[in-house]
C-alpha cells in the first residue's frame, strides 16, 4: 500500500478563484459539504460538522498548517477508528493524523490543482487500509466536487 494519496486536476478557473474556494470557510463547506465554525487561520483548530448525508454526526476538525497566499493551503486531520454512527466517537484527541495539501499552479486553460495526503503511515496497520481506501474515493469525489462548484460559481 503506498502511504500517499495524490489527486491532479486541471480547472477551468483562474488560480485566484480556485484559492477562494479552498481557503474561504464557507465556499470551503459548500463543495466539501462541511459547515465550518469560522475562516482558516493557520496554526489554529477549524472545527465544524459535516453535511454530506449519512455523515452528519461526523465532527470536522483539522488544524491549519500552512496558507501560501494563491500556491499553497495545508491542514493536517484526525483518523477516528470508525464513522459508522453507532461506533463513533468525536473525542479525536488520541486519534493519529495526516497530512492534506492543495497545491495550486497557473496553467494556459486555468489552474492545475493537485491534492495530496501522506501520513497514513502513522494510522495503525489494522485501519491503514480501510483510511486510505475511505480517502482515495473521498477525495475523488471532492476533486469532481471543487470542479463544479469553480465551475458554477466563477
Amino acid at each position: 500500500m503506498n502511504d500517499r494519496i495524490e489527486k491532479r486536476i486541471e480547472l477551468k478557473a483562474p488560480v485566484p478563484r480556485v484559492w477562494r474556494a479552498l481557503t474561504d470557510y464557507r465556499e470551503f463547506g459548500e463543495w466539501f459539504r462541511v459547515k465550518l465554525d469560522g475562516p482558516f487561520i493557520p496554526g489554529q483548530v477549524s472545527r465544524g460538522h459535516i453535511t454530506h448525508p449519512g455523515y452528519e454526526h461526523v465532527k470536522w476538525e483539522a488544524v491549519v498548517q500552512k496558507m501560501d497566499p494563491e500556491r499553497l493551503f495545508s491542514f493536517t486531520w484526525p483518523h477516528p477508528k470508525s464513522l459508522d454512527k453507532a461506533d463513533y466517537s468525536s473525542d479525536y484527541s488520541g486519534e493519529p493524523t495526516t497530512l492534506v495539501e492543495f497545491r495550486l499552479e497557473k496553467t494556459t486553460n486555468g489552474t492545475l490543482l493537485v491534492l495530496t495526503e501522506s501520513g497514513f503511515d502513522k494510522i495503525p496497520s489494522d485501519r491503514r487500509l480501510e483510511a486510505f481506501r475511505r480517502n482515495d474515493g473521498g477525495w475523488t469525489e471532492q476533486m469532481k466536487n471543487i470542479e463544479n462548484h469553480v465551475a458554477q460559481t466563477s
